[in-house]
């Protein structure tokens, strides 16, 4: 992946995630999350009663996006994701890996999640207006 979007989402904090209801219709929501880069993959913790959690649980896939804290429009830059909510809790990397950069949400109830990216954009307007820098997961092919 290119580095410029890997220190572009480390040097963020906050992620819009969409998901699915039982009748297809989109639902959004924010939250802190934390970035394993070897592992591609986003870390955030919620209560697991909530209603994007009931969602997910349901319909996995997910999509999203990540903005700087203060936006300037000459120099936009952002991310759009696609990927899947794991199903396992991998407790160890993702616990630690979130709560590392989030020491505060150790306060907080809620589980830590992970979701599996699959397709990254970066719209990087820093480089020249316009610019898209795309990553998308590799295929394994087992025979």
């Amino acid at each position: 992946m290119d580095k410029r979007i890997s220190r572009f989402i480390k040097g963020q904090k906050v992620a819009t995630i969409c998901c699915l209801a039982a009748d297809n219709k989109p639902y959004c929501f924010s939250c802190f999350y934390a970035f394993d880069e070897k592992k591609m993959q986003l870390y955030f913790k919620s209560d697991p009663k909530t209603l994007h959690m009931q969602m997910l649980r349901e319909k996995p896939f997910v999509s999203g996006s990540i903005l700087p804290d203060k936006l300037n429009t000459a120099a936009l830059q952002g991310i759009q994701f696609s990927g899947l909510l794991i199903d396992r809790i991998e407790c160890t990397s993702a616990n630690s890996t979130y709560h590392y950069r989030y020491p505060f949400a150790l306060a907080m109830q809620g589980t830590v999640y992970t979701v599996e990216l699959q397709w990254l954009k970066m719209t990087d307007n820093t480089l020249a207006f316009g610019t898209k820098l795309v990553w998308e997961k590799p295929m394994v092919v087992v025979c």
